[in-house]
């Protein structure tokens, strides 16, 4: 879903009647549109706290949304029945979260989660009504309220989900329609959308100068170098209602953290193979998009500029880098173009003594799956007001060709395929390091025939049993002991079994996670 979003008001509390609609009385104490949680406490837990989780992560979210949750308060003298009917009254939307159980009762025979929906339908609040799938497991008295919820003349709709992630896509989708009938969101998209209070003098005109003479050399792109900063962001799609875009800004803007804070990439290098602390170092770029991507790029370069064991007794000399720096460079490129700029979270780049990896929020458009980023395939760009001058100063490659050419770069390298992982929130790519280089088989004890079987498995991506055999003229039996031995000192892992069995670099399982 791409959006846009305006500024949030000065603030706004209760609300009153004119005319038969329902408006806001302005309140500069508050600021936020606030949701009240309703759901039995223990049977949805998890939910409950899923809601204020995703409104304090998402940037659009946490930007008009504030939760309340009647496990946050403090213990206090006065009843909790009190409590939670003067917090639904004071609140705009009222989300209920309904599984299988009906809830304690009281002396009248209600449930809190009943009262708190009938009073959120008195005062007419926005509701928002989510029942978690196992009918056949429902008590009686709350498929009698749902029954009244679900009747529309009177009641509320509701929208069913299985799993968490369902529930909080559905709460995503009906909170932005909200924003939406409140004016606030529009269906611009992020990057085509006013960065707010942005001016054309926050632009840095030397960034200007210096990428128009770049896409002018690298693209043959037809504005002179001394084009007014105005005209090239008329061109460039970059103004809305003659105010730089949030796409401008980022690529061009002086201070872009100074307007948008979550546009930024964090870079961490570790000792080993797994996320731990002390960070051999630790870095954080937040400057225009084409300085971050240069930095991102440098860290890695650094942090895998020499071999992973280093040779004793020796003065190391300067080698080509494991990874191929295109790969490098086409990953943070792309994490930064397709990045889910909605969401608070950082791009992050990490390195580890086996592996980089590098992770944006956001996942892949409905248009493309894993397999199609591993073949040539058109271009769906989640920020094409990004993507473009990131293209036209040749940051990233046209159309579907990145992704293939960093497969082809891994191999020729005799590294693994990068791995891509997708999810609702994240997306990342894994870069397997080339570990196995000959002073590291030496210290590792490997003889002839198992150096030729890594230099082969790096070149053809795996091995058999009757593979190695025929490669070194060898018995079955000391086939199996070389290779038995490769898999227990961690160079080979096995996949299948018998006569199937395969042997394969241990790194490039690091691509499959």
């Amino acid at each position: 879903m791409r959006l846009s979003f305006r500024p949030r008001r000065q603030g706004y509390g209760d609300r009153a009647r004119h005319g038969g609609k329902q408006e806001k009385i302005f309140a500069v104490q508050d600021m936020k549109y606030k949701i009240f949680v309703s759901g039995v406490q223990k049977e949805l837990e998890d939910e409950r706290f899923a809601v204020k989780e995703m409104v304090v992560e998402n940037y659009l979210l946490n930007e008009y949304f504030k939760v309340f949750l009647f496990e946050d308060l403090p213990a206090k003298s006065k009843s909790s029945e009190k409590v939670y009917l003067r917090e639904v009254e004071e609140s705009d939307i009222y989300v209920g979260i309904f599984g299988n159980e009906y809830g304690k009762i009281d002396k009248k025979g209600l449930s809190a989660t009943e009262k708190e929906y009938v009073a959120a339908s008195k005062s007419d609040k926005e509701r928002l009504v989510f029942l978690k799938s196992g009918d056949s497991k429902r008590e009686d008295k709350l498929k009698a309220l749902l029954s009244r919820i679900r009747n529309n003349t009177k009641g509320h709709c509701y929208k069913r989900f299985n799993a968490i992630n369902e529930f909080k896509d559905e709460l995503f989708k009906s909170l932005v329609d909200f924003l939406k009938d409140e004016g606030i969101v529009s269906n611009n998209a992020f990057d085509e959308s006013a960065c707010k209070n942005a001016k054309l003098n926050d632009v840095d005109e030397k960034k200007v100068r210096w990428f128009l003479q770049i896409a002018k050399s690298q693209r043959k792109y037809p504005l002179s170098v001394n084009t007014p900063v105005r005209e090239v962001f008329i061109h460039l799609n970059l103004l809305d209602n003659k105010k730089p875009t949030n796409a401008g800004i980022l690529l061009f803007g002086k201070n872009p953290s100074g307007f948008l804070l979550q546009a930024k990439i964090k870079c961490i290098q570790f000792p080993g193979a797994q996320v731990e602390k002390p960070f051999s170092s630790y870095q954080i770029y937040d400057e225009n998009l084409f300085e971050q991507i240069d930095k991102a790029v440098s860290f890695v370069l650094d942090a895998i500029k020499f071999p992973v064991i280093q040779q004793e007794h020796t003065v190391q000399v300067k080698r080509e880098h494991e990874i191929p720096v295109f790969a490098i460079q086409e990953a943070i490129a792309n994490a930064v173009t397709h990045r889910d700029y909605n969401s608070n979270a950082a791009v992050q780049v990490m390195v580890f003594v086996d592996r980089v990896e590098i992770c944006n929020p956001g996942r892949l458009t409905d248009s493309l799956t894993i397999e199609k980023l591993k073949k040539t395939h058109s271009s769906y760009p989640t920020n094409p007001l990004i993507a473009q001058p990131l293209y036209l100063a040749d940051y990233i490659q046209q159309a579907g060709s990145g992704t293939t050419e960093m497969i082809k770069q891994c191999r020729a390298k005799g590294l693994p395929e990068p791995g891509f992982i997708s999810d609702r929130y994240e997306f990342k790519t894994i870069l397997a390091r080339d570990i196995y280089t000959e002073s590291v088989l030496d210290k590792m004890g490997l003889n002839e025939r198992q150096k030729k079987a890594v230099l082969y498995v790096k070149a053809k991506g795996r091995i058999t049993n009757q593979e190695y055999r025929q490669m070194n003229s060898i018995s079955n039996k000391t086939a199996y002991y070389d290779l038995t031995d490769t898999v227990k000192k961690s160079i080979f892992v096995t996949s299948g079994s018998g006569k199937n069995t395969v042997y394969i670099l241990k790194t490039a399982e690091v691509t499959k996670r």
